[in-house]
């Protein structure tokens, strides 16, 4: 299993835009129809990395917590699905309904959206302000397959909940850990 780190965006740095399908719905959404009303996590998935499904539950309950608070989930996965297959469209669409996911999952399929982020890896976090400026990028937590360490989401969750009470967030950021992103030769 790869170990690859997070490439860490430059705090500050505005959100790119982008216009993605989502594998569920199949409809096509604009990052300014999904961003959050108070801030707006993006993350970069996909369905066979360990890490992720290590991490997909808690990736489903802190969305379905925070949704409710104004802050947007956005899920891209960006794998070359030529050389992934299992990564495919309608097999996202039926990782995000058994994972319960309550945010879209979007599919870039030209990489041109986790190259514009600098996304490196599986799970790569970022948390945008409301005005779409990146204040958090790193790691859910500490917790990997088969390190023993309890899945939390505190990491994330302590970002999230920074933006929404409008307090200083860390600047000292953990990289996330996962396999590499799958990129198209």
């Amino acid at each position: 299993m790869a170990r690859t780190p997070s490439n860490m965006l430059a705090l500050g740095t505005k959100a790119p835009d982008f216009t993605l399908t989502d594998t569920v719905s199949e409809n096509i959404y604009s990052l300014e129809e999904l961003k959050g009303r108070v801030g707006t996590v993006i993350m970069f998935i996909c369905n066979h990395c360990p890490f992720v499904i290590h991490v997909n539950p808690m990736l489903s309950a802190l969305g379905k917590h925070y949704q409710e608070k104004g802050i947007g989930f956005i899920a891209i996965s960006s794998n070359d699905i030529v050389n992934y297959p299992q990564d495919a469209p309608h097999f996202m669409k039926e990782t995000a309904q058994k994972a319960g996911y309550s945010f879209p999952y979007l599919y870039d399929a030209t990489q041109k959206v986790a190259k514009a982020y600098n996304a490196a890896c599986t799970p790569d976090f970022y948390v945008f302000d409301t005005d779409l400026a990146l204040v958090y990028r790193g790691q859910l937590d500490d917790s990997r397959p088969g390190n023993g360490v309890a899945l939390s989401g505190n990491d994330l969750a302590n970002a999230m909940d920074a933006l929404l009470q409008g307090t200083e967030i860390s600047p000292l950021q953990k990289p996330s850990i996962g396999c590499n992103i799958k990129w198209k030769s």
